[in-house]
């Protein structure tokens, strides 16, 4: 299960933004082995990827790495439903180098062999975040001049970027940097090494792959507001110094008890700065038991989101946080609340599914994104 914090967010309303399918999607970064018979389903011309690739946009789902191993069930609807793939946890700093200087990379490997395996990207997620940091660097920061901390995240950007160069589609390079009223989280990084920490984060990551599309990614940005006001100035400042900043992701965590983002206006905003844009982590949340009105505003609030993406050209993916209630971040954090994926625990798709479904089939005049299969050209 992803951590993550509480979000406003909310799904009142539906947009008239129909669109439809025009042409396939480009291949993926790199080659890939056969497809499994999973893999073959994605075929199907009503499975989500499949309808999706006739407008050029992927659609994606973060990977539970443990029920992708185990259960096969949620391993064929991962390899069929979906053309990207999002690590959950795997390639974390903890996860990666639990010990000062001992990687390991062995569950982010099998989660990248099996995306290139299924003809799917990677989105690699994330490089630098102020949570789920290895317990040998959150002791010895707060006793680390500013050179020794920077010399230890150039370090890690560096060598995760290096071990999986040519496979990442798009790096989350920096994670969920600013707070709610614009103003940048006082995270060890901001402590230690200043505001700059996120333009060096970009600038070693494209050093250390020049290929892959490079991404500041955040929550409740969804929103005009201080926040995502705050995101827009950072990243036009980067711009403007050369810093090598490809997109913004909007998470797109939602909730239905919260009005509606004006969700399109902010990725048309940031498109229109010459940046890719995309939402990464969707779901939609609800008080439990779910009430047929509740379940209509979920269905709305997944139409609304990804209309809102097939609108924008450069927005280039939607991707959910995990696609079946079972596995769903939700309930751990929320209490009363979940239902927030579009399969229930049993693996059988819900209204919301069908609803993404629907909008990818049904609607007319989607402009379609090109040569977004691999990395920076």
């Amino acid at each position: 299960m992803a951590l993550h914090r509480p979000l406003l967010a909310g799904v009142l309303g539906l947009s008239a933004v129909l669109v439809a399918p025009t042409a396939a999607t480009a291949a993926p970064a790199t080659p890939a082995p056969a497809p499994s018979n999973a893999a073959a389903a994605s075929h199907h011309s009503d499975s989500l990827r499949s309808l999706a690739s006739g407008i050029g946009l992927r659609i994606g789902t973060a990977v539970n790495t443990d029920q992708l191993a185990n259960n096969p069930t949620y391993r064929s609807i991962t390899a069929s439903q979906f053309s990207t793939v999002t690590p959950e946890n795997v390639m974390k700093w903890e996860v990666v180098e639990p010990t000062r200087g001992t990687y390991d990379w062995s569950a982010a490997d099998r989660l990248v062999s099996f995306a290139q395996a299924n003809h799917q990207l990677v989105r690699g997620h994330t490089l630098v975040w102020h949570s789920q940091l290895p317990g040998w660097l959150t002791a010895a920061a707060p006793q680390m001049s500013a050179d020794q901390l920077r010399a230890v995240l150039r370090q890690h950007v560096t060598d995760e970027v290096t071990h999986f160069k040519g496979r990442i589609w798009q790096w989350d390079v920096v994670n969920e940097a600013f707070n709610d009223d614009g103003t940048l989280r006082d995270s060890i990084w901001l402590q230690k090494l200043g505001p700059g920490y996120i333009a060096d984060a970009f600038r070693w990551a494209h050093q250390a792959d020049p290929k892959a599309k490079l991404f500041y990614n955040d929550y409740n940005i969804e929103y005009t507001g201080p926040k995502s006001n705050a995101v827009y100035a950072m990243v036009k400042n980067l711009q403007a110094q050369g810093v090598p900043i490809d997109g913004v992701g909007f998470q797109t965590h939602l909730d239905t008890q919260y009005p509606l983002p004006d969700l399109q206006a902010n990725l048309q905003r940031f498109a229109a700065l010459g940046l890719d844009v995309a939402e990464t982590e969707v779901d939609v949340r609800t008080p439990l038991p779910v009430t047929p009105t509740e379940q209509s505003a979920q269905v709305a609030g997944y139409t609304q989101t990804l209309q809102a993406c097939m609108a924008v050209k450069r927005c280039i993916s939607y991707t959910v946080w995990g696609f079946d209630d079972g596995d769903s971040w939700v309930p751990g954090v929320f209490a009363g609340e979940g239902a927030a994926t579009i399969y229930d625990a049993a693996f059988q798709p819900k209204a919301q599914y069908f609803a993404l479904q629907q909008a990818l089939a049904l609607g007319s005049g989607a402009p379609h994104r090109t040569g977004i299969g691999a990395g920076r050209s």
